[in-house]
């Protein structure tokens, strides 16, 4: 077993409001987004899906009065913070919006889910390359952290300074081919003689990329504060009290990941998976947590299915319960995968959960085959990383009523590690009858007999 040091729970930096005001706050944000949820979820029949089509933004426009702009801007708030959840052409409240009135911490959920939203609510500016625009996104926390850090208005000049440097670090970084020992510039000799325009053309370039990032910059501040996280004044910016909340909340835990015995911030997937393995539910998902603030939301969802799609079935479940964590902006990608076999009962799961049913209740979206298929998946975890007594105990888990039927269904779904279960399952069960009855359907499945 692995052992963790506790320390006591960080507190906010000084004058940080309470959560209740940061919740209102937060609520104020979201006001019409609410508004909107509300409108759409009450809203039967077919249009009310994303990109919004005419004739329900002009029924929502004049039911709310609200501008075209305005309820387009909000469905997408709504969406973006799990107020809303889209069902083909159908939008149902999500379970935020249903506890939005009596649950502090799902409002802060919510905003804090639009503010890592924030590229999205703000679009960027057209003409600019896309890889650009995805470098300024991942120099942001720095800027962010900046701001937290002095606690008071930064100028732009000095934000401008760091993303430009944070910038250059990450086209460093992603050099491929960098100039080194062993590699040479190429000879002054072997190249033409400079023109008038060559050389205008060296000096404009850096101009241009200091244009290039003031621009990306002013997009970034006006998009962060769109979604509340600052408040822009005359050549500088502060973060609001909701801000400095939320950035400190994403320091705090990469700090806790930092000191974590296995330092799992800084593994890959696989490796932090492996390294929660043995935690409680709840220090593992504070591990989950800080893995993911140190990650861009698309790249580590990403990643975490690429591990589910793995031979392991013990990271396979655990990487769903880091998804867990994830929330509403992995949903596309949860039901992506839905036409996977071996990722299908996990993704049913998981939208179970996410919509609002009661885990044990969510089992209940399974059909007979895919309970089956889970059943053995996660035998197959027990029998790689557990003990024998949880083997056979997981028996009792099995929706069949009878050990027959159930190994009738396990050799019928066609899992690939189904002789490895039943081999490792009759050698730990104490029943010898019921051992040999398990070799045999084992048996069956390794020669393909009935």
């Amino acid at each position: 077993m692995t052992t963790r040091r506790t320390r006591p729970a960080p507190r906010p930096p000084e004058g940080t409001p309470p959560r209740a005001e940061l919740a209102r706050q937060a609520r104020a944000v979201l006001a019409d987004a609410v508004r909107i949820a509300h409108w759409a979820a009450g809203t039967p029949g077919p249009g009310t899906a994303a990109p919004l089509a005419a004739h329900a933004l002009e029924r929502a426009a004049t039911a709310l009065e609200l501008s075209p702009a305005q309820v387009r801007a909000g469905w997408d708030r709504a969406r973006l913070a799990g107020l809303v959840e889209l069902h083909g052409d159908t939008a149902r409240p999500g379970w935020r919006l249903r506890a939005w009135d009596r649950d502090d911490s799902a409002v802060l959920r919510g905003w804090v889910a639009l503010f890592d939203a924030w590229s999205l609510v703000h679009a960027a500016p057209e003409g600019i390359e896309a890889g650009a625009v995805a470098e300024a996104v991942e120099a942001v926390p720095q800027v962010l952290s900046l701001l937290q850090l002095s606690a008071g208005p930064v100028t732009v000049p000095a934000l401008l300074d760091l993303l430009g440097q944070r910038v250059a670090e990450l086209q460093e970084e992603r050099c491929e081919v960098p100039l080194g020992p062993g590699r040479t510039a190429p000879a002054a000799s072997a190249a033409p003689a400079e023109t008038a325009a060559d050389q205008a053309a060296a000096t404009a370039g850096p101009a241009r990329s200091a244009d290039l990032n003031a621009l990306l910059l002013d997009w970034a501040l006006e998009g962060l504060a769109a979604v509340g996280a600052l408040t822009l004044g005359q050549g500088h910016a502060t973060l609001t009290p909701l801000g400095n909340w939320a950035v400190w909340v994403k320091l705090e835990q990469i700090c806790v990941a930092a000191q974590s015995p296995a330092g799992n911030i800084e593994q890959s997937a696989a490796d932090m998976l492996l390294g929660c393995a043995r935690l409680t539910p709840g220090p593992a998902r504070d591990e989950y947590r800080a893995w993911l603030a140190a990650r861009t939301v698309g790249s580590a969802v990403a990643e975490l299915l690429a591990v589910a799609r793995g031979e392991d079935a013990l990271l396979r479940g655990l990487a769903f319960e880091a998804l867990r964590v994830v929330g509403a902006p992995a949903e596309p990608e949860v039901r992506a995968v839905l036409a996977e076999p071996s990722l299908r009962p996990y993704a049913l799961l998981w939208l179970a959960e996410y919509e609002g049913n009661d885990p044990d209740d969510a089992q209940d979206v399974l059909s007979r085959e895919e309970a089956t298929w889970l059943w053995v998946d996660t035998a197959a975890a027990v029998a790689d990383h557990g003990e024998t007594g949880l083997l056979v105990r997981h028996l009792d888990s099995a929706v069949q009523g009878t050990v027959p039927a159930l190994l009738d269904e396990v050799r019928a779904v066609g899992h690939p590690r189904t002789v490895q279960v039943l081999v490792a399952l009759a050698a730990a069960h104490p029943d010898p009858a019921l051992a040999k009855a398990v070799r045999r359907a084992a048996f069956q499945v390794h020669t393909g007999g009935a």
